[in-house]
């Protein structure tokens, strides 16, 4: 189980979890449960089938977005809502970047999400040095074109709180009009983001800005 610091607030996933569905528009549990869920080990590492059309971020989808891109079998989307009196708003930003949509791993088989971004702004290296924060260890950026757009990945490493193992953190962000478009990994661990890598690829390789 990972744990956070948020804004001087140390808070664990798990605990994250509750409030992010707390924040979204269709908050209701799907059945699983979440104090169950660190437990969980990762099943398999095989690329993702891609069910014909199953895309989120076009109107009429669970999320709507700047963006589009392609989800993997199972994963499931929600939309979040970020009050601004909601007294854990602050779990739902991260720098210039405020959580709109969660895809959750969970009935696929992992434990783990991504999560999609968005902030105003076009400069992709600042926004993403304030997104992973000064725990992030050994970072490494790579400029690339998600979607015929500039982007910019990072890979970094950070440390769990709760027994000091560096954890394995990846997150891509894309310029659009609407402003900056970010995708993270948010996995439970190694083996989690293992398995969860091929999902967060085919997010990166199919992204397309909606007007596109």
């Amino acid at each position: 189980m990972r744990i956070r610091t948020y804004g001087g607030r140390t808070v664990s996933v798990v605990a994250l979890v509750a409030s992010t569905l707390a924040l979204t528009g269709c908050g209701q549990d799907d059945g699983a449960d979440p104090e169950a869920a660190p437990g969980t080990t990762a099943q398999s590492t095989t690329p993702p089938a891609v069910p014909e059309g199953a895309l989120v971020g076009a109107p009429g989808s669970a999320c709507d977005m700047p963006v589009t891109f392609a989800l993997a079998e199972s994963w499931k989307p929600k939309p979040v809502t970020v009050a601004p009196d909601n007294p854990l708003a602050e779990l739902a930003r991260r720098g210039p970047l405020t959580m709109v949509c969660e895809i959750d791993a969970k009935p696929a088989g992992n434990i783990g999400f991504l999560r999609v971004w968005t902030g105003d702004g076009d400069k992709l290296r600042p926004s993403l040095e304030a997104f992973i924060g000064t725990d992030a260890h050994g970072p490494t950026y790579t400029e690339l074109r998600v979607g015929d757009r500039p982007a910019l990945e990072v890979a970094y490493q950070e440390k769990s709180q709760l027994d000091d193992t560096m954890e394995p953190e990846r997150v891509f962000a894309v310029q659009t009009p609407q402003g900056i478009v970010a995708v993270s990994l948010d996995s439970f661990g190694s083996d989690e983001h293992t398995a969860m890598l091929p999902a967060y690829e085919l997010a990166k390789s199919s992204l397309r800005h909606r007007d596109s």
